[in-house]
């Protein structure tokens, strides 16, 4: 006889930051799904300590015998830009430029994100990020 799957009775994306991820966050939006949050909270924080600092979404499932499991995402863009500027976006995009993105740091960035991208194409990852980048008031180095 094949072993019963657990059923999936809650699924939440949190963007938390990495290596510390504050109870009260988790407990906003878990607290209802009776998980134990000092489990989760320790299990996302081991296992983004390399990471610590960023932004890091995580996709909390948690099962009906209240166990539950992590899927780790990477940052999102508009941080990976920001932390790649070292500082923040335009307040007027497309009237004010925030800073200029080299194309090393573009593919760096694309690189990054292209897990989570719908491409596996790097020209077409950098595109996209180089959009998001124009969106925010960031210029783009011409190749």
């Amino acid at each position: 006889m094949a072993p019963k799957t657990k059923k999936k009775t809650h699924q939440a994306t949190l963007e938390l930051t990495a290596g510390n991820a504050p109870v009260v966050d988790l407990g906003k939006m878990l607290g209802q799904t009776g998980v134990n949050l000092v489990e989760v909270k320790k299990a996302y924080d081991a296992a983004t300590a390399a990471q610590r600092g960023d932004i890091v979404p995580v996709v909390v499932s948690v099962f009906e015998d209240r166990s539950f499991e992590l899927r780790l995402k990477t940052p999102p863009t508009s941080f990976l830009i920001k932390k790649a500027l070292g500082g923040k976006g335009s307040g007027r995009p497309g009237h004010e430029v925030a800073g200029k993105l080299t194309q090393d740091q573009l593919r760096e960035i694309a690189e990054r994100k292209l897990p989570d991208l719908n491409t596996g194409d790097l020209g077409a990852a950098m595109r996209t990020i180089a959009g998001t980048a124009r969106s925010m008031g960031v210029a783009i180095e011409e190749p």
